[in-house]
């Protein structure tokens, strides 16, 4: 090969390499600079927006595993726990007014974080611990 063959297989695999980095940077770091439950998708907000602090949450209720929040769901339309769907915003799954049957976003959010907390007996589960003032 030559010199000039060589800088341009180099040049080709950076563009390739930085690309990548570019594409998969942001759902390795999406969530560590999480600071509340994301509200975009509703057009308005009738309580407090909840204070969510993703990684300092997992740390304290010891969650390793992304899955347990963040589930797919099966060709069918059911949940499916083995399979993660970190990456994907909730609304992607949960339209905040469904039209084929899915759960509603905001029964999403309710179900996932109160549920769980009942189930473990930690976290808050009446509407004003979470939506705080």
């Amino acid at each position: 090969m030559s010199t000039k063959q060589n800088t341009r297989l180099a040049a080709s695999m950076a563009i390739i390499i930085a690309l990548v980095v570019v594409y998969l940077a942001p759902t390795a770091f999406s969530q560590d600079d999480m600071t509340e439950v994301p509200t975009s998708a509703f057009v308005k907000l009738e309580r407090p927006i909840v204070a969510f602090e993703h990684d300092t949450h997992n740390e304290k209720a010891e969650l390793e595993d992304c899955v347990v929040c963040h589930h797919s769901k099966t060709d069918a339309g059911l949940m499916d726990t083995e399979n993660s769907s970190e990456g994907e915003s909730c609304d992607s799954c949960h339209p905040v007014t469904p039209e084929n049957g899915e759960t509603p976003l905001m029964r999403a959010y309710h179900r996932q974080c109160a549920n769980c907390h009942s189930t473990s007996l930690k976290g808050p589960v009446v509407c004003g611990e979470c939506h705080a003032k």
